[in-house]
């Protein structure tokens, strides 16, 4: 048997996680699952030749898959990384003109946003466990009416099977009063 070809020439994907970084206290303050999110995070980066920082886009719903976790949880991670000072949006999620959704755009601080002589703002050094920095909410469809105008829940007053029987009593109470009446 022969060795397996298809993959030989195919380059491995890794992110280099640098470790004095991981000995700072922002790192060490973070959340077990922003820990565990933000290697997925830099692996978005498409290296210094294609340099994307700045853009590269995550969804709450992407991290949670990633990571095994719900959406809140993955919310609260990317929140974290976003205190701690190792993210920072660089344009809030919309949707867009034909109704594809699109997710926040990050810049990971520990590297440089594209173009020439810019250097990384690495943030998380300047991290204080009493000063975080600001995060960009996760905002929902809108869910307390904010705007005042919040859609009216239809609810029904009775369960769909309590319907069912109230018909079949009906139908039972009608057939009894039609042989009382017919003997």
């Amino acid at each position: 048997m022969g060795r397996d070809r298809r993959n030989e020439g195919a380059p491995e994907h890794f992110t280099k996680m640098l470790r004095v970084n991981m000995e700072a206290p922002a790192w060490r303050a973070l959340s077990v699952h922003a820990q565990a999110l933000y290697p997925w995070l830099k692996l978005e980066w498409k290296g210094p030749q294609a340099n994307n920082n700045g853009r590269i886009e995550m969804s709450v719903r992407q991290a949670a898959d990633l990571l095994g976790c719900s959406r809140e949880t993955a919310a609260l991670a990317l929140r974290d990384l976003q205190r701690k000072g190792w993210l920072a949006v660089t344009q809030a999620a919309c949707l867009g003109l034909k109704g594809a959704a699109r997710g926040n755009q990050y810049e990971l601080t520990e590297i440089a946003l594209p173009g020439e002589g810019r250097r990384p703002r690495n943030l998380f050094r300047d991290w204080k466990p009493d000063r975080e920095f600001p995060f960009a909410d996760i905002r929902t469809n809108n869910p307390s009416g904010r705007n005042g105008r919040q859609k009216p829940v239809m609810r029904s007053r009775t369960p769909r099977h309590a319907q069912q029987d109230e018909a079949e009593h009906h139908v039972m109470a009608g057939r009894t009063s039609e042989a009382a009446t017919s003997c």
